[in-house]
């Protein structure tokens, strides 16, 4: 006959009573953790997102954009409405030529913008157009693809548009300026930089602003003019010769279809600004975005100025 065996009453489970309570515990505090180390994630990728593709913020360090922006002001710059880069940003940083897409926006740039962007010039190179992806710029959007531009005593004019350009304060001192520049310690000659053209602050162009898919004749002048566009975008050499035939290379041009659109930028504070009159034009791939309002406005002392908080850029 087989006998059976049974646990006594004293006898009990490892998991029984308080060791079972334990285990409950322990399970409840692991969900809870997962659970925050989920959405911190996704609140991680978002904000990534959000950087990249719809607004991300910037310091303003100088005074070249007053009054509208101030040293201190931090302002928020819309991507998306224009639409925003994507590269390959540790190539960027290597100092490598990378290869820029724009995701389609729902506006252009226009003229009155406040733009920021990479300066079109890395340190020490002025010979030649290389994206700086450490150095940004805040400038006001003059001129845009296929606009005329003219400085006339030191006014802004785009042909066959009336408006107002830009800082008119800032352009009536400029326009009371000696044609030397001096007492006021302000460099008067200007882009192309050839004394030949006999162009400065003052007095400037007319200068053509290419826009993607315009034709432009290649001679003496516009190879000086837009020169290191061409090269740029064709990664080749451009030489004029005597007779003011361009070459490309080895190839002699007449005409170049340009493939990006540019555009002619100024700061608000016309004395005291490095913008296109003297560096020239500025590619489109090299526009992070419009500055749209300032968020946070701090002084030189650490105070805020809560009376900059939240307006609008204009």
């Amino acid at each position: 006959m087989r006998k059976s065996y049974s646990l006594g009453k004293n006898v009990s489970s490892p998991l029984s009573g308080k060791g079972r309570w334990w285990l409950s515990v322990l399970c409840s505090s692991l969900d809870v953790l997962l659970n925050i180390c989920f959405y911190l994630c996704m609140l991680l990728v978002a904000y990534v997102l959000i950087q990249v593709f719809v607004v991300t913020s910037f310091r303003i360090p100088s005074d070249s954009m007053l009054p509208a922006i101030m040293p201190g002001d931090c302002v928020w710059v819309d991507k998306c409405s224009g639409g925003a880069r994507l590269f390959n940003l540790w190539a960027a940083i290597d100092g490598q030529e990378v290869d820029v897409k724009r995701v389609p926006g729902w506006r252009d740039f226009r003229r009155g913008d406040v733009l920021v962007f990479n300066f079109p010039y890395q340190e020490g190179r002025w010979d030649s157009i290389a994206m700086d992806v450490r150095k940004y710029f805040v400038k006001r959007c003059i001129a845009v693809p296929g606009d005329t531009l003219e400085i006339r005593g030191g006014y802004y004019h785009i042909r066959g548009v009336t408006d107002r350009l830009g800082n008119v304060a800032a352009q009536r001192e400029i326009a009371l300026l000696p044609d030397s520049g001096s007492g006021r310690d302000v460099v008067m000659e200007c882009y192309p930089w050839d004394r030949r053209l006999g162009w400065t602050i003052k007095e400037f162009g007319p200068l053509v602003v290419p826009r993607k898919g315009m034709v432009m004749t290649m001679d003496g002048l516009n190879g000086l003019l837009y020169g290191r566009l061409v090269e740029w975008e064709q990664k080749r050499e451009l030489q004029t010769d005597s007779r003011g035939d361009v070459y490309l290379g080895d190839s002699l041009i007449r005409g170049y279809v340009f493939r990006e659109n540019y555009y002619f930028v100024g700061g608000d504070n016309a004395l005291n600004s490095q913008d296109s009159r003297y560096w020239g034009l500025l590619p489109e791939p090299f526009i992070v975005g419009r500055a749209w309002r300032i968020w946070k406005s701090v002084d030189e002392d650490g105070r805020i100025r809560w009376e900059r908080v939240l307006r609008k850029i204009e």
